[in-house]
């Protein structure tokens, strides 16, 4: 009977002095970089809370329910968020609406559909869309756009009126300056963005998965549906957040697109006013004494914590996918 021998195992070889200094460098960059934007956000939120405070103070009605919005008398500021929230929130989930089923479609075209010598030319077509400055989407919308939807818009008031996303507005249809048309504009705005992400993440789809699919007798339809769509859940669902974050913080093209008014709106798609950031670009020229300009500061902070908010809830829903 042969004698046990012990084998020698290797010896394990520490890393050069210069490799862990090497790592320890890198290490404590990349800390740095992220303590730096935190840092950078944080301090952000503090001037604007610091600088909206006193406005606040002054504050003669109710910031978060009020529709008035006047701040040519330092002595008697008198505004509020609610219409600049409401216009805010229900234009960019229109455009949200709009622009992610044709996003994903568009992604999935040139994923799993689409022959190569199309779909590289025609993804690079789509991605230059994100390099149209705000203004041309602005005057796109404005001049050739709105006039086009005006029947739309008709047609749905006039047969769905009875709902209040299309009852009447607080402007009139006629020449298309409503939430609905800004809605449109922003939707392809943020197209490129939602493509673009839900593209890379269906490319990441593990080619074992859709040949296991396939295996099973699976139609193309079926692969997509039982592979495709399931891995790329969360990246659809972050390209979208993405994609609402930039529709919430546009300005110029809702500003040059949407009709202001006087009144308060309803909560319909055909009402005008203004924007969280249109409403600030609009008055850039009044911001000389501290609390008027603090007025349209603590709009934005209310805006940078909207953002803030969607991003929590995007993130919390993609994990929830993930670990689903």
């Amino acid at each position: 009977m042969p004698s046990d021998t012990n084998t020698e195992q290797a010896p394990v070889k520490s890393r050069p002095p210069h490799s862990q200094r090497a790592e320890a460098i890198f290490h404590s960059l990349a800390t740095a970089a992220g303590a730096i934007i935190v840092a950078s956000i944080a301090l952000i939120a503090l001037f604007l809370l610091i600088r909206a405070v006193p406005s606040l103070r002054a504050d003669q009605v109710n910031f978060f329910t009020s529709t008035e919005f006047s701040t040519s008398n330092a002595d008697n500021l008198r505004f509020g968020i609610r219409d600049l929230l409401m216009v805010t929130v229900l234009s960019s989930i229109f455009a949200l609406v709009i622009a992610v089923p044709i996003g994903v479609g568009i992604a999935l075209f040139l994923t799993h559909y689409a022959p190569k010598a199309l779909a590289r030319p025609f993804g690079m077509l789509v991605d230059l869309l994100a390099a149209v400055p705000s203004i041309v989407f602005g005057l796109w919308g404005f001049l050739v756009l709105a006039p086009e939807l005006e029947p739309v818009q008709r047609f749905l008031n006039e047969n769905l009126g009875w709902f209040f996303l299309f009852a009447d507005g607080n402007v009139s249809i006629a020449g298309g300056g409503t939430i609905f048309t800004a809605g449109v504009v922003l939707a392809v705005m943020i197209l490129p963005i939602i493509t673009s992400v839900s593209r890379e993440v269906f490319n990441l789809t593990p080619v074992s998965h859709i040949e296991a699919a396939q295996a099973l007798g699976a139609t193309k339809w079926e692969v997509v549906r039982m592979t495709v769509l399931p891995y790329g859940r969360s990246g659809v669902i972050a390209g979208s957040m993405l994609g609402l974050g930039r529709a919430l913080g546009e300005t110029i093209a809702v500003l040059v697109v949407l009709r202001t008014s006087a009144q308060a709106g309803g909560w319909s798609l055909f009402d005008g006013g203004y924007t969280f950031a249109s409403k600030i670009a609009s008055a850039a020229s009044e911001f000389s004494s501290p609390l008027p300009t603090g007025a349209y500061i603590a709009a934005g902070f209310v805006l940078f914590a909207l953002t803030f908010v969607v991003n929590a809830l995007a993130r919390l829903a993609a994990g929830g996918k993930v670990n689903g």
